[in-house]
């Protein structure tokens, strides 16, 4: 998996390259957040603040589900960003069942 250091805030957005700003991502999910910011919460239909990871409460807004293998949104913010960030695309289910045979997964907090 191809991993690059993407923009939080997009600098077409006015962000800057600055480590507060900067995420490692891995190639798609930089191109599925694009420029967003906001994506549309499934459940209320409400456009919504993408997650930021660069903030520790990951488990405020989701959580593993089916063993590990799928991120469930918990928040209008978690569900928007599994939706638009795809974070439980196909690809993304085999290789974390790969790594929960290995014990790589699922990561600790």
């Amino acid at each position: 998996m191809e991993m690059l250091v993407d923009h939080i805030r997009p600098e077409s957005h006015g962000g800057k390259t600055v480590r507060s700003n900067l995420w490692l991502a891995c190639n798609k999910c930089s191109e599925f957040k694009s420029d967003h910011t906001h994506a549309e919460d499934p459940e209320t239909g409400r456009k919504v603040r993408l997650f930021n990871p660069r903030r520790p409460d990951w488990s405020k807004h989701f959580r593993w589900v089916d063993g590990g293998l799928k991120i469930e949104g918990l928040t209008p913010t978690g569900r928007a960003t599994v939706v638009r960030l795809k974070l439980n695309r196909a690809v993304r289910v085999i290789a974390r069942g790969n790594w929960l045979r290995t014990g790589k997964h699922p990561p600790r907090d």
